[in-house]
């Protein structure tokens, strides 16, 4: 491989932490969108509870003021009966009145059927005018009430109005709120595809090189024992659980040889990072010589053993079946987008 090759592959780095911190920044405004979203729908809620409130007290009013309408009716016609009756007693008696006593007293059966007689008309005089007083005083009750009703009516009916307008307010700035995050969403989307498609070409580019031409060095180069690399590949499980000839049981034994401790069963090469952490082991993007480098590709990932690091963002390596043949090869690589396990 050649540097500048190397420099074309990292310039997918650059291009997709770029992606990444516009995706971080749409996600953050999404967030508060979200949140902002969630407080509106809340006073939404809140106010069609408040408005339900009002349509009940305003349905029990109306139907007050409808019973005191009727009630105010009926006493329109008791008090237009009982003005009746009083005019009738009043003309009896004016009639009445252009008899003279020695007339009443001559047309009465005897003077206590005078006096009866007197007394009656005073009693049934007193009694309508008193009836109609009461009447007239429930009818002023009345009125006082349906006024108050009309009056709290009023104040409810603009208290709804006003709740109206409050709830189109918020559902419309709800709606605007609800778009605005739909807008960030679909950036997001939009920068995590452009993200997985620079992530596909920063693979196939990392491939050329990484790769490189399969069987670069000897059959069994490296070191690697003659037990594992002599047999046919996937014949045989090493010391560490991992089939011969592959990449990992290549680096697991590279590591033991140099006297370092290995895990047994760390399982494919893009699972070595998380177990190696459980076991304590420190893993990060920084190379060291003798470290294992991790490229989390296709179904199992690729290790490969970091022999040397360069100035210039690349490191020296040795690996097999880098070409699926499960040989040995060297190449030089970028260190970008590797993890790098320090056993």
């Amino acid at each position: 491989m050649t540097p500048t090759g190397t420099a074309v592959a990292d310039t997918f780095d650059e291009q997709i932490r770029a992606l990444q911190d516009q995706v971080s920044a749409y996600q953050t405004q999404a967030g508060q969108l979200r949140a902002q979203a969630n407080s509106l729908n809340a006073q939404v809620t809140a106010l069609a509870v408040q408005k339900q409130a009002i349509e009940a007290q305003i349905a029990t009013n109306e139907l007050k003021k409808q019973q005191l309408n009727g009630q105010m009716e009926q006493t329109s016609d008791q008090i237009a009966v009982q003005k009746d009756g009083l005019a009738k007693t009043l003309r009896s008696m004016y009639v009445e009145s252009d008899i003279s006593p020695l007339e009443m007293i001559a047309s009465s059966r005897s003077i206590s059927d005078f006096i009866d007689r007197q007394e009656y008309r005073n009693r049934i005089r007193g009694s309508i005018r008193e009836s109609l007083t009461r009447m007239k005083g429930l009818q002023a009750h009345l009125t006082t009430q349906r006024q108050q009703v009309d009056h709290v009516l009023s104040d409810q009916k603009a208290m709804r109005a006003q709740l109206d307008n409050q709830e189109d307010q918020k559902g419309q700035l709800l709606a605007e709120t609800q778009g605005q995050e739909a807008t960030y969403q679909q950036f997001i989307r939009s920068q995590n595809i452009e993200i997985n498609d620079l992530r596909a070409q920063q693979r196939a580019a990392n491939a050329r090189f990484i790769v490189g031409a399969a069987g670069s060095g000897p059959a069994c180069g490296g070191g690697y024992p003659g037990v594992y690399c002599d047999a046919a590949m996937d014949t045989i499980v090493d010391n560490w659980g991992m089939f011969n000839r592959e990449c990992v049981s290549y680096t697991a034994w590279k590591v033991a040889s140099t006297g370092r401790y290995v895990p047994y069963g760390l399982g494919n090469a893009n699972m070595w990072p998380a177990s190696a952490r459980a076991a304590g082991i420190p893993v990060d993007h920084t190379p060291r010589p003798g470290d294992i480098a991790i490229w989390d590709i296709g179904t199992f990932g690729h290790a490969m053993y970091v022999e040397s690091v360069n100035s210039d963002g690349t490191i020296n390596i040795s690996q097999y079946n880098a070409g699926f043949d499960g040989t040995f090869s060297t190449n030089r690589v970028s260190a970008s987008g590797l993890q790098f396990i320090h056993f």
